[in-house]
């Protein structure tokens, strides 16, 4: 279709077209990208902000995930994600609060609570999850997870594998 011809009619984007040369600025992947989880129940100390451990990989599209850590290679913003359910040992143990944390390069830069002691109930079990975007320099930047419990009787929590997750993929601008 000539250039004349597109300038006098309407564009059916239905039609097929053939380009020559580069088409710029379409598409894309969300890479680097990863997801891991628990590769099983971990418990957590009451009143410590501890680093959570996802060893298991289902995903990781550049090698940038290792040890609990993404470490991205590739600049620019990345939509980060998370998730843990907390489960206290005992019926005699409610959990207080229970806290998910993102860290970058080490220090807290997000935080989601879940904590029940308002509404005068007691649960043994929560559900912490949470969603950020953030900005990485694609060389030294990382980001890990951390949780925090506050469990009653100075209990014990655990975080338990079957649904819970930590993951990221780089957002397309």
């Amino acid at each position: 279709m000539a250039i004349d011809k597109i300038q006098s009619e309407s564009i059916n984007l239905a039609d097929n077209f053939a380009f020559t040369g580069t088409v710029t600025g379409a598409g894309g992947a969300n890479t680097p990208a990863f997801m891991a989880k628990p590769s099983g129940n971990i418990t957590i100390s009451d009143d410590t902000v501890t680093k959570l451990l996802f060893a298991t990989e289902d995903f990781d599209t550049d090698g940038n995930y290792a040890s609990s850590r993404f470490t991205p290679t590739t600049a620019g913003k990345y939509q980060v994600s998370g998730a843990v359910q907390w489960n206290t040992n005992t019926s005699y143990d409610g959990l207080l609060q229970g806290r998910l944390f993102v860290y970058k390069n080490g220090s807290q830069i997000f935080r989601n609570d879940i904590d029940p002691r308002n509404s005068g109930q007691t649960i043994i079990s929560g559900f912490n999850c949470l969603n950020v975007a953030v900005d990485m320099n694609g060389s030294s930047d990382y980001l890990e997870l951390y949780g925090y419990v506050d469990v009653q009787n100075n209990g014990i929590a655990d975080f338990w594998q079957t649904n819970s997750y930590f993951t990221a993929f780089r957002i397309i601008t």
